[in-house]
């Protein structure tokens, strides 16, 4: 198979996974605090590629270390908490279209630290405008956008700090290391960076809450699935397409989360939510079509 193309894959993989956990995390919520959920599910997820990858990563220099810690800060730790606190603030469709803003800012972060090597192309943005519109029509299909300053802002925080992991996993591919070993690197740290937040919110380790099947499938699936598969899926689209390239497959995020509500919580697709998911495709297209010139993106 063509190397791209098993970039592109990748991160569809990845988006039509993520683009369904939050009927996972909604039913975990009548049993489990965000940040538990969080923290559960990605020490499942390390457990699960320390299996998968046994080995140690050898030889690894300082920088290489703060380089991992600093996309298991920006990627697991700070989105995850920013997201799950901005939903308590803000209204979830106003969470879901700021976070699809990520694409840009990680194409503007790649910009400033190539020094205006790697070039923004006009495609980009024109798709980023129209998948923008599609998403905003998705999200409030017919109702009135409500602003919510502190909560909005930490979304755009989640979706900046996202944009940094991007950027970060795209360097991290450099360092020649196998995608499983740095992926589980970076959860390590990630997990560290979380611990202070147990503390902060009003967590407990309830085993006996594990003996619900439901519970236990659900957070198994957001462990082995959302975590461990998913984050090698998507560091292997950004170490094959790059940072920018990849984050577009973001905006189908929306999208997914429609036809899943429709198939599986039987929720109606509405007439705006059906043109909000034909401009969001078309966008995605926009932004992901070949350029004249190469952008190393």
């Amino acid at each position: 198979m063509n190397k791209t193309v098993s970039g592109h894959l990748a991160a569809l993989l990845t988006i039509l996974i993520w683009g369904t956990t939050f009927i996972s995390t909604k039913i975990l919520l009548v049993d489990f605090e965000p940040v538990e959920i969080l923290f559960f599910r990605f020490v499942l997820g390390f457990l699960t590629l320390l299996l998968a990858c046994p080995h140690r990563m050898r030889g690894t220099t300082r920088r290489q270390e703060i380089t991992f810690a600093a996309a298991g800060l920006c990627g697991v730790c700070l989105y995850y908490l920013l997201e799950n606190i901005a939903l308590t603030y803000t209204l979830a469709s106003n969470v879901g279209v700021i976070i699809s803003v990520a694409p840009f800012f990680t194409a503007f972060l790649t910009y400033v630290l190539s020094k205006g090597k790697e070039k923004l192309h006009a495609k980009f943005f024109l798709g980023f405008l129209v998948a923008m519109a599609g998403i905003c029509l998705i999200s409030f299909s017919g109702t009135r956008m409500q602003i919510n300053p502190l909560g909005d802002l930490l979304a755009l925080g989640a979706a900046a700090v996202w944009a940094c992991y991007s950027v970060l996993t795209r360097k991290i591919s450099d360092f020649g290391y196998q995608t499983v070993q740095t992926t589980r690197r970076v959860f390590a740290y990630g997990i560290l960076f979380m611990i202070p937040a147990l503390f902060l919110f009003d967590c407990r380790l309830g085993i006996e809450r594990f003996a619900n099947p439901v519970s236990l499938g659900n957070l198994l699936f957001l462990g082995l699935g959302a975590s461990a598969l998913c984050f090698v899926t998507w560091n292997t689209a950004v170490k094959i397409l790059g940072a920018v390239k990849t984050s577009i497959y973001i905006y189908l995020v929306p999208v997914i989360t429609v036809v899943t509500s429709a198939v599986v919580l039987g929720e109606k697709i509405t007439v705006m939510s059906g043109i909000g998911t034909v401009l969001t495709l078309a966008g995605m297209f926009f932004g992901l079509s070949p350029n004249k010139t190469h952008a190393g993106t």
